[in-house]
């Protein structure tokens, strides 16, 4: 995991993303200071814990698709590619393999579930 990231302006300034909580506008980037370089976050409970958030915080970036849940509750940050560009020389593969192969990427870069795409 990195030590640095990015946040797009076209994401976090959007009337979406400014009209949820601050709690939940808080999570959202928390998360994403602790997902690995694709995006995937594997302990976003211990996140709520330690941030003081709850899980209502969550359900709200997963309505608004900022976030996309899989079944063992890994999550990965929807627009993680618009967010971050990360170097090929410093980039390190996320190891959830299995959870990448279900998702799909739009042409703006943002991650879609296989139900969405499909």
């Amino acid at each position: 995991m990195a030590d640095k990231r990015m946040f797009s302006l076209k994401i976090v300034d959007s009337d979406l993303f400014l009209d949820m909580p601050l709690s939940s506008q808080c999570l959202y980037f928390h998360l994403s200071m602790r997902a690995d370089d694709d995006g995937f976050v594997d302990n976003p409970k211990k996140i709520i814990k330690i941030i003081g958030a709850n899980d209502d915080d969550l359900k709200i970036l997963i309505t608004k698709g900022f976030v996309i849940v899989f079944e063992r509750g890994i999550i990965v940050i929807t627009h993680w590619k618009i967010n971050n560009f990360i170097r090929k020389d410093r980039y390190k593969p996320t190891m959830y393999i299995e959870q990448k192969q279900q998702l799909y990427q739009t042409e703006n870069g943002a991650y879609i579930s296989e139900e969405k795409a499909g």
